[in-house]
């Protein structure tokens, strides 16, 4: 029997069944699948372990710190990208440091900031 015999007999496993493949031979050979993950790939002696690539964030939440001295302005510009009727954005405004608008794209973050800023408030990307 070879490697791709066995391989291709894994593939018509049910995963109940290869649960239960796992478990016997677990069994069988005294050792778990979570300690073998763990020493599958020890880093190399004398070389520094590669540091995990940080992953970039693609959702951002823009909220509003403070409305500034034009809170006029600032409502109205919260109201050109939202929604939100007069009441409810001047509520935000009101009441800030509040979410304008949670998980836009990097760009359209940056577009909102940028528009909120000039308006004369403080805002932050999360």
């Amino acid at each position: 029997m070879t490697t791709g015999d066995i391989i291709e007999a894994i593939k018509g496993m049910s995963v109940l069944e290869l649960s239960e493949l796992v478990k016997e031979l677990q069994e069988i050979f005294g050792v778990s699948a979570a300690a073998l993950g763990a020493v599958a790939a020890p880093p190399q002696a004398g070389l520094p372990a590669a540091a995990p690539a940080a992953e970039e964030k693609t959702q951002f939440d823009v909220v509003l710190t403070s409305a500034g001295d034009k809170k006029i302005q600032v409502i109205k510009a919260v109201r050109s990208f939202t929604t939100l009727g007069l009441k409810e954005a001047k509520d935000l405004v009101d009441n800030a440091p509040k979410p304008v608008k949670e998980g836009v794209a990097k760009e359209e973050a940056e577009k909102i900031k940028a528009e909120l800023e000039a308006a004369g408030a403080t805002v932050e990307l999360k």
